[in-house]
């Protein structure tokens, strides 16, 4: 319905990559020892979305889907990709 009406619907694997991505700049804070402010996390958790919601609205694009499926198409690729280069392949 919403879709429809011409509004966005952020995919679900994509909204909820903003809080694994804070989470990892957490983890590489600790391992590193050292902190960063409030703003540095948005600048930096900014930058990682954008690219990543432009990742996905180029995989729409080129595969006429709606920004789920998208999404969805762009992590099993890289999945496969990396299984790939691990040698898993079967």
């Amino acid at each position: 319905i919403l879709s429809k009406k011409g509004v966005i619907i952020l995919p679900d694997i994509y909204a909820n990559a903003g809080g694994v991505t804070v989470s990892y700049f957490e983890w590489v804070q600790n391992i590193q020892g050292f902190m960063w402010d409030e703003e540095k996390v948005n600048q930096e958790l900014k930058k990682y979305m954008t690219k990543a919601f432009h990742n996905i609205k180029n995989m729409c694009q080129s595969h006429d889907c709606n920004l789920r499926m998208g999404a969805f198409t762009l992590g099993v690729n890289r999945v496969a990709r990396a299984t790939i280069l691990r040698g898993w392949e079967a």
